[in-house]
C-alpha cells in the first residue's frame, strides 16, 4: 500500500516539481522511494523516464532509487530510457541513458518479459548504411553521430565511470538562498563594523583625521553592500523567474506527450487496457481547473485572439464530454468513471466560459 509520504513523492514526479521533491526529501531522508504506482506498476524512476525529466531522474537515484525495478512489461528505467533515446537522439541519451548505465551498470543486460535488454535497443540506434545512387550520396549528420556513438561508448563509460558523478547532481547541492547569503553578509559586516569600534575607542589617542577617513571607509562599504545586494536581489528575481518558465514547459511538453498516448493511440496503451483516473492525461493532476487550463493555453499569444481562439477550440473539442466518452467510455474503471467524467465536464465547462469571454 502506497503510503502518504509516497503519494506526496508521486505527485511532486508526475508534475516535475523538483525543487519541491528536493525539499520534501531533504526532510524525509527516510522515505521508501522504490515503489509502484498505477496499473502498469511503474515506479518513479520509470515516470521520469518517460517524462524525460532528467534533474528528478538524477534527484532520485541520489536518494537511492534502484534502477533495478521492472514494471508489468519486465521493463526497467533504462528500457524506457533507450526507448526515448531512440525517438530524440543525442540529448535524451546524454540526460536519461548516461546517469542510469553510471548507477547501475549492471542493469544494461536485464531483458524484458519479450527478451529484450537496454543493450539491444541502443544497439538499435545504429543506422543502416545509407545506400548510394550513380550521381550522389547523402550522409545524414545524425546518422553519423549515431554510429560514432555505438562504436566508442563500451570505452567512454570504462574511462570516465565515476568520474563526474558530482557534476550531474549539481541540482542537488544544497545552495544558500538569496536570504541566507544576505543574513551572511548584514552580520559579517557589523561584525567588522563592531570591531573597528572596539578598536577605536580603546585607542582614543588616535588622530581625528585617522578617524574621518575610518568613517568615510564605512560609508564607502556600507554603499558598496547595499548596491551588492540589490544586484544579487535582481540576479535572484532573473533566475526564478527562468526556473518557473522552464517548469510551465515542462508541465506543457509532458501534457501533449500524455493526450497524444490516450488519444491517439500508442504502442503502450491499446484499446484493451483500463483507464483510471491517473492514467487520464490531465493537464495538472492535482491542481484546480484553472491551473489545467493555463498549462493547457501556456505560450498561445492571446493579444492574436483568432489564433488564440483556434488553440481554445482545439482543446474544447479535445475535452468535450460526448467525445470524451466516445474515445475513452468503454475504457474507464466503473469504480472511478464518475469521478473521471465530472472532471471533464468541470474542465469543459471552464473552456468554455473562457471562449464566451472572447466575444
Amino acid at each position: 500500500m502506497v503510503k502518504r509520504n509516497q503519494k506526496k513523492v508521486f505527485r511532486y514526479v508526475e508534475e516535475g516539481s523538483l525543487l519541491k521533491l528536493k525539499s520534501f526529501l531533504r526532510k524525509h531522508k527516510d522515505v521508501e522511494l522504490n515503489f509502484t504506482k498505477g496499473k502498469k506498476h511503474r515506479s518513479m524512476l520509470h515516470i521520469v523516464c518517460s517524462h524525460g525529466d532528467d534533474a528528478v531522474l538524477r534527484l532520485l537515484l541520489k536518494h537511492g532509487a534502484d534502477p533495478r525495478q521492472t514494471d508489468r512489461n519486465g521493463d526497467t528505467p533504462l528500457h524506457l530510457a533507450a526507448k526515448r533515446a531512440l525517438k530524440h537522439g543525442k540529448r535524451c541519451y546524454d540526460d536519461l541513458v548516461v546517469p542510469l548505465r553510471r548507477n547501475c551498470p549492471e542493469a544494461m543486460g536485464i531483458p524484458n518479459k519479450a527478451g529484450v535488454t537496454p543493450h539491444d535497443l541502443l544497439q538499435w540506434m545504429k543506422p543502416k548504411q545509407v545506400k548510394k545512387n550513380d550521381e550522389s550520396s547523402h550522409v545524414d549528420h545524425e546518422q553519423q553521430w549515431r554510429e560514432k556513438l555505438l562504436g566508442e561508448y563500451q570505452e567512454e563509460f570504462s574511462e570516465t565511470f565515476g568520474q563526474y558523478d558530482g557534476d550531474f547532481l549539481w541540482d542537488d547541492k544544497d545552495e544558500e538562498d538569496f536570504g541566507d547569503w544576505a543574513d551572511r553578509i548584514r552580520r559579517e559586516y557589523f561584525t567588522k563594523q563592531r570591531a573597528r569600534e572596539q578598536a577605536a575607542a580603546s585607542s582614543s589617542g588616535h588622530k581625528n583625521s585617522k578617524r574621518r577617513k575610518e568613517t568615510k571607509e564605512d560609508e564607502v562599504n556600507h554603499r558598496e553592500l547595499r548596491d551588492r545586494l540589490q544586484r544579487e536581489h535582481e540576479e535572484y528575481l532573473q533566475r526564478a523567474a527562468r526556473k518557473e518558465e522552464e517548469t510551465r514547459q515542462g508541465k506543457k511538453r509532458r501534457y501533449e506527450e500524455r493526450c497524444a498516448t490516450t488519444f491517439h493511440g500508442s504502442s503502450n496503451t491499446g484499446p484493451e487496457e483500463m483507464l483510471g483516473y491517473d492514467d487520464i492525461p490531465w493537464p495538472s493532476s492535482r491542481g484546480s481547473l484553472e491551473e489545467m487550463v493555463a498549462v493547457m493555453l501556456h505560450g498561445a499569444d492571446r493579444t492574436d485572439v483568432p489564433a488564440f481562439r483556434k488553440i481554445l477550440r482545439r482543446q474544447q473539442a479535445l475535452w468535450h464530454p460526448d467525445k470524451f466518452v466516445q474515445r475513452c467510455g468503454a475504457r474507464l474503471l466503473d469504480s472511478e468513471r464518475k469521478k473521471i467524467l465530472d472532471t471533464v465536464t468541470g474542465l469543459s465547462q471552464e473552456l468554455n466560459r473562457l471562449a464566451q469571454s472572447l466575444r
